[in-house]
């Protein structure tokens, strides 16, 4: 279970890496495609459905079966509010004068319609594979929209201020995975669920950025 963690910490931090990097100098435009920032998306949901076997041994039976042993009991409700607090700072840090990339009406824009294609993804996936949770109460565990909303807000908060701080991606990235390791401690969900909820949250902010179209006559904020 360890190795299983550490492997998901290091796809995160290369994944924060790369978002770091790849957009380095501060523009006022919006960020542009390229074909290399869909690769941890793709990863991360390509291991969601690789590790989704209903087998007893199952890698996602097995780590149920370790949480079982060790943090029966465990129980939190902070999950249920972390998954929004990359959003909250974003526009926290904003008030308190500390401009973000884009202006507040595009930036708002780009994420209601982030959170619109993520949340439809999600719950068509939800309808569409109808799985029992790892608490066997309710059909619509996989995958974690819980996830899919810290990671969403991850990418946003992000794309906001990683020019400015060049450590947000790693903030950020660090609140959405604290969001799915809790998923899975409170019994909530099997890592299946939680790597393709990291994948379509990320892929769908990401999405929101290189479809929009800026208006207002304002193309963003420079960075001083």
């Amino acid at each position: 279970m360890k190795s299983i963690i550490q492997m998901i910490a290091f796809i995160l931090i290369c994944y924060a890496s790369l978002a770091q990097t790849s957009d380095s100098i501060p523009s006022p435009s919006r960020p542009h495609f390229s074909y290399r920032q869909l690769n941890i998306p793709i990863i991360l949901g390509g291991l969601g459905l690789a590790s989704n076997g209903n087998g007893r041994e199952s890698l996602k039976n097995e780590i149920v079966e370790e949480r079982n042993e060790h943090i029966p009991r465990f129980h939190t409700s902070i999950d249920n509010y972390l998954q929004f607090s990359p959003i909250i700072i974003a526009y926290t840090l904003d008030a308190a004068g500390i401009s973000s990339r884009t202006d507040l009406q595009n930036r708002t824009a780009i994420l209601v319609k982030g959170e619109l294609m993520m949340l439809a993804s999600v719950m068509a996936l939800k309808k569409l594979t109808h799985q029992l949770r790892p608490d066997e109460s309710s059909y619509n565990s996989f995958p974690s929209g819980h996830t899919a909303q810290a990671f969403a807000a991850a990418t946003f908060l992000s794309e906001e201020y990683k020019d400015r701080f060049h450590w947000m991606p790693y903030a950020a990235y660090g609140l959405a995975s604290a969001v799915g390791g809790l998923r899975m401690a409170n019994n909530r969900h099997y890592i299946s669920d939680v790597l393709l909820g990291a994948g379509i949250g990320i892929l769908s902010t990401k999405a929101a950025y290189w479809t929009h179209h800026f208006k207002w006559g304002k193309h963003g904020k420079q960075l001083l």
